[in-house]
């Protein structure tokens, strides 16, 4: 299994690392609330631990489970920390309304990632077009791209982990279209497809 550390005490952070510990993978919690992280990962249990704020992750995969104007922020903070390290971006930008981007550019949050992240690290794009609770109570497939071949790997088997089943949708670059199915996932949602138990590629749901 895995070695997983999550920056962030959010929701998605609670959610991934329930799933993780499940499945057998070692988890880390790092938040800038302490005390947060370690409730977090006491709530976790599984032998979840509690990392320092800013310092070298334990895990190999580094889940950075924030806001997305948070993301490059705390990526580039942590700089060297993550050198060697698997960097998954689970963010969506959405816009104030949620109907569109918040960049207008044809980036995403994990190329700006990449830009500001070591050469050493792989730079995963993740998890965003899954509702957390999808994630929680469905069998969803789980989009990923990335151009860091051995990253990607190791993302897939993390994923396996979970249950669910990992479907590669290329290079770095096709993050900018997987935030856009983000923003589809919210309007087919809102507009009455199954509710916010839909999801692109479930292939589970409670009845």
């Amino acid at each position: 299994m895995s070695s997983i550390s999550i920056i962030g005490t959010g929701n998605m952070a609670r959610t991934i690392g329930a799933l993780a510990v499940a499945g057998g993978n070692t988890v880390e919690v790092l938040g800038r609330d302490h005390a947060k992280a370690a409730d977090l990962a006491e709530a976790l249990g599984g032998g979840a631990t509690t990392g320092e704020w800013g310092a070298v992750p334990a895990g190999d995969i580094v889940i950075v489970a924030l806001l997305f104007d948070s993301v490059v922020p705390t990526v580039a903070m942590y700089g060297s920390a993550l050198a060697g390290k698997v960097i998954v971006d689970i963010s969506n930008p959405f816009n104030s309304t949620s109907d569109g981007l918040a960049h207008r550019e044809v980036t995403s949050i994990a190329q700006e990632v990449a830009k500001v992240a070591p050469a050493s690290a792989g730079v995963v794009k993740g998890f965003n077009t899954v509702f957390r609770h999808v994630l929680e109570n469905g069998r969803p497939d789980v989009f990923i791209a990335g151009d860091n071949v051995q990253a990607k790997a190791d993302v897939e088997v993390f994923i396996k982990s979970l249950g669910m089943r990992p479907m590669d949708a290329g290079g770095l670059e096709m993050a900018h279209w997987l935030e856009g199915a983000g923003v589809l996932t919210m309007g087919l949602a809102r507009h009455g497809v199954g509710g916010w138990d839909f999801a692109l590629g479930v292939t589970e749901l409670p009845a």
